[in-house]
């Protein structure tokens, strides 16, 4: 079958991004996404009546490509900011987080690590030049700033829990790029400032594949690309669901590790990079509570008897949706724990909410759902665009690009959006 119209594969944020800018550019486009619905990890479920992302998302005041793309969808109105707070558990106590009266006040932690810690959080939200932090990974440049004893006891066991065996070679720069996100988006030095979608991600979701379809475009959703078929020079098209199909253009926003295996066809090292990319899973508990478990957002954790990093509170944040609460496990799909059942991971959320908040009961926790995703978070090592290759894939036709390409910045919904749409300016100029 003949097909003139561009393929995009992947209907996450960046695949949405790519289609968007493809039709306001006037082209027709085609998206495949495995899924039966749009939207990656930012899509929804519903969750005994309450339609809820199946993994958090937030928003800082730094989005802008995700402020244009509502802008230009008109959904202004849809975006909410709410002062937000951080917590600690730590030493088996509830401990205020995330200003520097709580530094201060901190227990467990003396004064000259408080200090150390706090310069270097700070120092990172003003450092726009992020060059220089190459050298380093994150360990030794954390280390370098905050001393043994800040590390040991506030990002040690994050990293652990966060990126189990990979977190010893981890790029600075990458890390850098969350503390200063996150360090940026404060009405004041004291109180921090999120933002939520009313309606959550699926009002942009909607209205992105809304346009798409009005403008020409088409989505084949449970459809996925079994393998995109090139020669040496050119590509061919995409094979999928048993049936081949022509394209002049290829556009792919999957994980990278994803496409190594279904494009067997590429330079050969360009396929090898590709393979050795990694890209950990990750496993979701969401409960539904009938009362707050605390008054902060996120909730760092620090406690033997505790395998996870955080907790993060999201009604603390969007109060629409009534008490609902995201614990996340990233880890490798290697780890034993990835395939624990649904069971076991509940059990363990549950006693950890009742060990945080005493007064909480069986009958609090209303309903507790667990989703698995295989690949969501890139791992990115020092000097790591080195490793990567440009999108532009020395196949006449054929662009490839996941999360990982804008590094240093970590994976986001305004981040994807802003490089798929650039992406199909570079297509569109040919550069």
């Amino acid at each position: 079958m003949i097909n003139k119209e561009i393929a995009v594969i992947g209907a996450g944020p960046m695949g949405l991004a790519v289609a968007y800018q493809l039709v306001k550019d006037g082209f027709e486009p085609i998206v495949y996404e495995a899924d039966d619905r749009v939207g990656g990890m930012t899509a929804t479920f519903d969750f005994d009546g309450l339609e809820i992302e199946r993994y958090y998302h937030f928003h800082c005041t730094s989005d802008v490509d995700f402020f244009k793309v509502l802008d230009e969808l008109d959904l202004n109105d849809k975006l909410k900011w709410k002062s937000t707070k951080m917590g600690y558990w730590f030493d088996g106590k509830l401990q205020p987080w995330g200003n520097p009266i709580a530094l201060l006040k901190f227990q467990g932690l003396s004064f000259i690590a408080k200090f150390r810690y706090g310069l270097h959080a700070f120092l990172s939200t003003k450092r726009d030049d992020w060059k220089p932090l190459e050298k380093y990974d994150a360990v030794t440049w954390i280390k370098k700033w905050v001393g043994d004893e800040a590390f040991e006891k506030l990002w040690s066991k994050f990293c652990a829990l966060k990126f189990y065996k990979y977190s010893d070679n981890l790029s600075a720069p990458w890390i850098w790029s969350r503390i200063r996100r996150i360090g940026r988006s404060r009405y004041s030095l004291f109180e921090e400032q999120l933002g939520y979608l009313e309606g959550g991600s699926k009002t942009l979701l909607n209205a992105m594949k809304n346009y798409i379809e009005q403008n020409g475009g088409e989505f084949r959703l449970s459809s996925p690309v079994d393998k995109i078929v090139m020669d040496k020079k050119s590509i061919k098209g995409v094979e999928s669901k048993g049936t081949f199909e022509e394209y002049e253009k290829v556009i792919s926003t999957i994980p990278l590790p994803l496409v190594a295996k279904i494009a067997p066809d590429l330079p050969k090292d360009i396929h090898e990079k590709y393979s050795s990319k990694i890209n950990i899973g990750c496993v979701c508990v969401i409960v539904k509570l009938n009362k707050l478990l605390t008054n902060n957002f996120w909730l760092n954790t620090n406690d033997d008897a505790m395998d996870i990093p955080g907790i993060i509170e999201y009604s603390n944040l969007n109060t629409e949706v009534g008490n609902i609460v995201y614990v996340p496990y990233y880890m490798p799909q290697t780890n034993p724990k990835f395939n624990d059942s649904d069971e076991t991971f509940k059990e363990k959320v549950s006693k950890y909410f009742k060990t945080i908040n005493p007064s909480l009961k069986d009958d609090d926790i209303k309903d507790i759902r667990v989703h698995r995703y295989y690949f969501s978070q890139p791992i990115c090592q020092p000097n790591f665009m080195d490793t990567l290759p440009d999108a532009k894939i020395p196949i006449d036709g054929l662009w490839i690009a996941d999360t990982s390409h804008y590094y240093p910045e970590d994976r986001g919904i305004s981040e994807s959006i802003g490089y798929g749409r650039k992406l199909v300016k570079r297509i569109i100029n040919g550069e």
